[in-house]
């Protein structure tokens, strides 16, 4: 089975996570993913919330830091499983609706018992934030960057990457609607 060149489809690849989630969550945790999320969604929600004190945004960072640093390897090893899909337009789409639904539910609930101060703001923020992120992940993942199995790299090689990784990205949308009006478009 598979898609294109072998490679799984996005059912194939959410099948596996639900047949094998030891394999795919536990043992492919991503770790790179858990650090980077955990500093920069901790800031969003420190300075979201900065406007209510010290005290309150210094707490919601803390708790977002730890939530994120006890989920965001597991949405890491998802999104590298999806990252192998094909298409990659419907593994693109599954990642940016299945990893926000299960992340911004379980973090609203978190803030929510907690007394985050400037929750609709903190979570607006993180959504928007997950929106750039996760496709950004995968364009990275794609390219062998930000991955923790298989062939990956340290995290300062895959830092020094980023800044002709973001370029690229920020040049994949138009490149994709030149080729898409010159009939010039790939499966890609």
């Amino acid at each position: 089975m598979g898609g294109a060149r072998g490679a799984p489809t996005v059912p194939e690849v959410l099948a596996g996570l639900a047949r094998h989630p030891f394999h795919n969550l536990f043992q492919r945790w991503d770790w790179k993913a858990a650090l980077l999320s955990s500093l920069l969604r901790g800031t969003i929600f420190f300075f979201t919330n900065l406007i209510s004190g010290w005290h309150a945004a210094a707490g919601a960072m803390l708790a977002e830091f730890a939530l994120r640093a006890a989920t965001s390897g597991f949405y890491g090893a998802i999104t590298e499983s999806l990252s192998a899909a094909q298409p990659s337009w419907a593994a693109t789409a599954a990642a940016m609706i299945v990893l926000p639904f299960l992340a911004h539910t379980l973090e609203f609930l978190v803030h929510w018992l907690r007394g985050t101060p400037k929750l609709g703001l903190s979570i607006a923020t993180s959504i928007i934030f997950t929106a750039f992120s996760t496709a950004f992940n995968l364009f990275a993942m794609r390219r062998g960057v930000l991955v923790t199995s298989g062939e990956c790299k340290s995290l300062s090689h895959d830092l020094s990457r980023m800044p002709q990784l973001f370029w690229e990205f920020a040049c994949a949308g138009p490149k994709r609607i030149v080729r898409i009006f010159t009939g010039t478009s790939s499966a890609r």
